[in-house]
């Protein structure tokens, strides 16, 4: 009976990906704090890991019925999750980033990428275990 590593450890393989990019949009957020009509963004990590592990479509775009009908995802955005974060108190210039909740949100998503980093380091020495025999 043969076993895929692929297929056993792909959950935490995207999950780390994701984590390192929504850990890299954060930082943009919070690299921007004080740029004037910057909007937040974020990447909606439980909607792309869904994706990615084939278990939604969600983020399949409606059907046209002509070739040159327009798209009803702006382009490359919604298929990468990234999405615009709602401003709990918009800046008078434009600006949508809130410090606070991007730092916390970055700190949570550092600690979820341990955890999944953890989770993955614990599979390949669990294989690595019945491989040897132990």
């Amino acid at each position: 009976m043969a076993i895929s590593i692929d297929k056993h450890m792909a959950l935490y393989q995207n999950a780390l990906e994701l984590r390192s990019q929504r850990a890299s949009v954060l930082a943009n957020n919070i690299a921007n704090a004080d740029t004037p009509g910057y909007k937040a963004r974020d990447l909606d990590f439980q909607q792309m890991l869904r994706a990615r592990m084939g278990e939604t479509s969600e983020l399949t775009p409606a059907a046209t019925t002509h070739q040159r009908h327009f798209s009803t995802l702006p382009q490359g955005e919604a298929l990468s999750g990234l999405k615009y974060r709602n401003p709990s108190q918009p800046a008078i210039d434009g600006n949508t980033v809130d410090g606070q909740t991007e730092k916390t949100a970055y700190a949570r998503n550092s600690m979820e990428f341990q955890a999944a980093f953890r989770f993955l380091n614990g599979k390949v020495k669990s294989l690595l275990s019945a491989i040897r025999g132990e």
